[in-house]
């Protein structure tokens, strides 16, 4: 079986409108905006264009939270399974660290979300 210039074409055709709408539906929207609660309060809103720390208290204790341009994280939080701070660097508007023991939570927000809902 032989391909012709024509089946290449719509063999790349097909591809890159593969490669394109997954950018654009797994893209999302890059955050500008973090938002960091502490027992369900909003205790420190700020932007994502410049490197911050906060220390956030909470029942179990402190909980540190780093901003650099673009993206932010949880660098320490005294939970005991670590779950919010293994999940690394947020950067899309939508996601989101919970440290649910120590009641501390960081979200990333910004003109779109790469998320309709989220369900745990």
């Amino acid at each position: 079986m032989l391909l012709r210039a024509g089946d290449i074409g719509v063999l790349l055709a097909g591809g890159g409108i593969v490669v394109a709408l997954a950018v654009f539906a797994w893209g999302g929207g890059r955050g500008d905006t973090v938002v960091i609660r502490a027992a369900g309060q909003v205790v420190e809103t700020a932007a994502l264009t410049h490197a911050q720390r906060f220390a956030v208290d909470g029942p179990l204790g402190t909980t540190r939270i780093e901003i650099e341009p673009g993206r932010a994280r949880v660098a320490a939080d005294p939970s005991p399974r670590q779950l919010c701070v293994k999940q690394g660097w947020l950067t899309q508007s939508g996601q989101a660290a919970l440290c649910l023991p120590n009641q501390v939570s960081l979200e990333i927000r910004g003109h779109a979300s790469a998320y309709d809902t989220l369900g745990y």
